[in-house]
Formats: C-alpha cells, sequence, structure tokens
C-alpha cells in the first residue's frame, strides 16, 4: 500500500467500486476500503442491472474489485471509523488503528436497514422477507404476500407490492393506523387487513412478507468532519447536491445518500461522483502548474 492516495473510497459496493474503477481509469491513485458487509449478501440474485440481470450479488462484486485491481486501484478490507481534514487533504482512521491519507473522499458506506423485533424476520431477510418490490416482487408474483405495518412507508409498501400479486394481506401491526382514505384504497384493491400485533412469521401462513424497515446511513466516518445525516420518514441519510457534500473534497454516493436508489443506479452516481472529483483535482493541478510559471 501507498501513504497517500488521490482518493480514498470508503465502501466497496457498487457505487464505491465503481467511482473507483472510473478514477483508476483516470490514472488517479485509488484506495477502497471496504469493511465486507454488503447490505445485499442475503440475496440469490440481483435484478434491474442491465446486462448482468440476476446475478448474485457477490460475485458482481468480486467482478468489480478484479476490474478496479486491473487499473492499478488497491483494496483494503477494513472498517474505516473516522476521517480528520489535513492541510493536503484528509487522513482516514481504520478500527485497527491504522492510517491512510488522500486527497479527496468518495464515501459509499450504504445504509442499514433497522428491522422490526418479529421473530423470523431478521432469520428470513433477503430470502422469503423483503422489502423492494422491484429487486424481489417478480420472483414471488402471485404469491401469497403478508405485509407487516412498520412505518408510515408500509402503506405505500402494500399498493406498491399489489402490483405483483393480487393476494396481499396487510397487518398494521399495532403501529399502523389506516385513515378513511387508505382503508377505501385497500378496498378498493383488495388488500385484506388484519388487526393484531405480529410476534412471529410462524404465526402467518403466507409464502413472502414484506417489511418497510426504517434505515440508517452508514456515515459515522464522516461525523468528525461535522457532516450530519438528515432524517425523512424513511429514516437518515447523507444530504447532498447530487454526489457533492457541503464538505469540500467529500463526494458521498450510493445509498448513503439515496435511501431508494437500486443497484444500477448506485453505480451510475458513483460514475458521477468519480468525474466531479477527477475534475476538482484537475482543477487544483491546473492551478498549482499556473502559479509555478509565476514564479
Amino acid at each position: 500500500m501507498n501513504d497517500s492516495y488521490d482518493v480514498i473510497v470508503i465502501g466497496g459496493g457498487a457505487a464505491g467500486l465503481s467511482g473507483a474503477l472510473t478514477l483508476s481509469r483516470a490514472r488517479r491513485s485509488v484506495l477502497v476500503i471496504d469493511a465486507g458487509r454488503p447490505r445485499n449478501a442475503p440475496a440469490g440474485h440481483a435484478h434491474n442491472y442491465l446486462g448482468r440481470e440476476g446475478v448474485n450479488p457477490l460475485e458482481l462484486l468480486r467482478i468489480g474489485r478484479a476490474e478496479v485491481e486491473g487499473y492499478g486501484g488497491e483494496i483494503r478490507t477494513g472498517e474505516a471509523v473516522k476521517a480528520a481534514r489535513t492541510a493536503t487533504g484528509f487522513t482516514v482512521q481504520l478500527a485497527d488503528g491504522s492510517t491512510v491519507d488522500g486527497r479527496r473522499l468518495l464515501v459509499a458506506t450504504g445504509l442499514t436497514d433497522e428491522l422490526p423485533d418479529i421473530a423470523g424476520v431478521a432469520e428470513r431477510w433477503g430470502v422469503d422477507v423483503l422489502h423492494c418490490p422491484y429487486c424481489h416482487g417478480w420472483e414471488v408474483r402471485d404469491q401469497s404476500i403478508g405485509v407487516i405495518g412498520c412505518t408510515e412507508m408500509s402503506v405505500r409498501q402494500a399498493l406498491m407490492w399489489r402490483q405483483w400479486s393480487a393476494d396481499i394481506t396487510f397487518y398494521p401491526n399495532d403501529v399502523v393506523e389506516l385513515d378513511d382514505v387508505q382503508r377505501r384504497q385497500f378496498d378498493a384493491r383488495g388488500i385484506r387487513v388484519v388487526a393484531g400485533k405480529i410476534s412471529s412469521l410462524d404465526d402467518l401462513d403466507h409464502q413472502a412478507f414484506v417489511v418497510a424497515a426504517k434505515v440508517r446511513s452508514n456515515a459515522e466516518v464522516l461525523a468528525a468532519l461535522g457532516l450530519d445525516t438528515a432524517e425523512n420518514v424513511a429514516g437518515t441519510y447523507v444530504p447532498a447536491d447530487g454526489e457533492a457534500t457541503e464538505i469540500p473534497g467529500v463526494w458521498v454516493a450510493g445509498n448513503v445518500t439515496n435511501q431508494a436508489e437500486q443497484l444500477i443506479g448506485a453505480a451510475a452516481a458513483g460514475v458521477r461522483a468519480a468525474g466531479a472529483i477527477n475534475m476538482d483535482l484537475i482543477t487544483e493541478e491546473t492551478e498549482a502548474a499556473v502559479a509555478g510559471l509565476a514564479v
């Protein structure tokens, strides 16, 4: 490993690796720091990724890492815990106590699903306990699906999943209270409503379940730089203008800033961020070169 890099990419999912690939092809020195805990690891297949439809998510990452390394990018397994500004950019501290320096940061650490305390949810998450109909709806089309009330988003989830199956049951779970408009919508779409608190999925007879879990942006590494997360009905996220944060020299891409981003969108965001980072470095280098002529 080098002592310093043009860009440190924190997070080695689709967004981080796509950004690292783009920057490596731009002849930048790049280090990817990845904790090795991808959100989509429980899922057997990834979807809506043109040219890679149905690919295993872990296989996609393996391919991506090899592509980054093929252009000279470096990948280090570890967890970045803190970032601090220096005279030339940033220092990133890892959980093992080591540090690495970079001129720019691209943070693509994704998010964490905060699952409800219902027996069976965590164990079956990504298998037959689902959240995204665009990711999993086709695979459970026309099956019996139970939608568990967890947040305000759960009502919307029930209406969305009705597109893939006519057999939808909504469980308010003593968390969600349906208003008259929502009840009429459910009646019109044939969505059954069953009241009562849910303690275990084993008590329910469905082929698949939908849980609209709250999400938490994995942005702890940015806290020391003064970059706080914002919150909406879905959970927390890192505010950004496109991929640029309010902290000069720091970009974000993927689910860490866009909670609803799918795999292919996260990859595209990583490419956009990489282009902006490279142009920022070019501008800095050009200004330094001009200043050198004047000496």
